[in-house]
Order: C-alpha cells, then sequence, then structure tokens
C-alpha cells in the first residue's frame, strides 16, 4: 500500500511518513500545497492520499473534490488529515468525496486504520466528530425510506455502534464477533442501504431515529 502525503508544514509530513512507515505503508510522493498534491497523485496514482485542509495554491478541500469528488471518472481515495474540525469542514470533506476526516492528534492507529480503510474502500471518520456532525445535521435532508431487504438485528446493533463512532475493532469487542464478521455484516448493511461508506450508513442511523 502507498500513500502522498499533502501539508505546508515539512515537520508534520516527516511526522506522518514515519508513522505509516512504521506500519509498512509506503510514502510515495510529499506535496506542500494543494495544487502539488492534485497533480503529484494525478501523476503517481497512489492508494490513498492524506491531504491537510490549509494550504496554499489550493486548499485540501478542493483538492479532495478534484481527486476524489462525485464527477471525478477514477477517483483516489482521499483521507483529510487536520488541526481543524469545523463542522462546515467536515461537511465540505465529506460532500467532496473524502473517505476519511481525522484531526491531526487522533494518534497514529486512528491514522493508520483510516489510510487502509480508504485503500479498501471504506471510510473512517474520528468518533467524536462522527457523532457531534452527524447529530448536528441529521435533520438537515429529507428522512430516507426504510431498505426494501429490513436490516437483521445484529446488524441493527452494528448500525448503532458505527453511528457512535466506533471503529470496526470496537464493534467487534462489543458485540464479541470477529473483526471479519464486523465487515461482513457493514458490507450487507452498505448493499440494503445503497449507502457507499460507513459515513453514510451512520448518517442515516441518525437520521432515522436510530439513535434518539
Amino acid at each position: 500500500m502507498n500513500v502522498v502525503i499533502a501539508d505546508d508544514q515539512e515537520m508534520v509530513r516527516s511526522g506522518i511518513r514515519m508513522i505509516l512507515e512504521a506500519h509498512d505503508i509506503e510514502v510515495i510522493g510529499e506535496a506542500g500545497n494543494g495544487q502539488e498534491a492534485v497533480d503529484l497523485a494525478l501523476k503517481l496514482r497512489p492508494d490513498v492520499c492524506l491531504l491537510d485542509i490549509r494550504m496554499p495554491v489550493l486548499d485540501g478541500l478542493e483538492a479532495t473534490r478534484l481527486l476524489a469528488g462525485p464527477n471525478v471518472t477514477d477517483p483516489i481515495p482521499v483521507v483529510v488529515v487536520t488541526t481543524f474540525d469545523l463542522d462546515e469542514y467536515v461537511r465540505a470533506a465529506i460532500r467532496n468525496g473524502a473517505s476519511g476526516f481525522l484531526l491531526k492528534d487522533a494518534g497514529p492507529a486512528l491514522l493508520v486504520e483510516a489510510v487502509r480503510a480508504a485503500a479498501s474502500g471504506d471510510a473512517l471518520v474520528s468518533p467524536s466528530i462522527t457523532v457531534r456532525f452527524l447529530r448536528h445535521f441529521a435533520g438537515d435532508s429529507p428522512r430516507p425510506a426504510d431498505p426494501a431487504t429490513p436490516l437483521t438485528e445484529r446488524e441493527e446493533d452494528i448500525v448503532r455502534s458505527l453511528a457512535r463512532g466506533h471503529t470496526n475493532a470496537e464493534i467487534g469487542d462489543e458485540l464479541y464477533i470477529s473483526l471479519s464478521t464486523v465487515k461482513s455484516h457493514i458490507a450487507n448493511i452498505q448493499h440494503k442501504l445503497g449507502a457507499r461508506n460507513r459515513v453514510e450508513i451512520a448518517g442515516w442511523a441518525w437520521e432515522t431515529g436510530r439513535m434518539n
């Protein structure tokens, strides 16, 4: 697995590189601004791009849209890693196609998990952000219809746990099931709901009143 890192602070890039390489994730390129990140990513086609938000020339949100947005034919997974957890940033990042949104103080384990999730087509948002963000914006969109095939009781448990911001490992520990079983259930839930990732599953849980 390989990544491109974009941050306007060299020290931050070096720190992220050290964490990733310690977990056998190769850093194949670094950029100091958003435009460099886009150009480098399109040239190197990494498995995942890690982007800061506030960068010169082109910010990380616009870079995310250009690399992973809904109109991109061959998107590259993006994880936004930032100091700023403003709701509008989270919302814009997800709308622009980000597969993850982490704060820089989230810790090495969550950073590595987010990169691996993005590379496998999943999404991970810092748990504290997920819960606050989804609760705040749950009423913004029309209440979605129930899936044609109802969720099982176990799938409902997983949806609620996921919507509380728990990682796959935490869900497995909570429900006494293996990590592979959690992933299998989440794949089934995505199929039933027509959701692209775990963020949309969590949003559906809040919007349908499952977290009240």
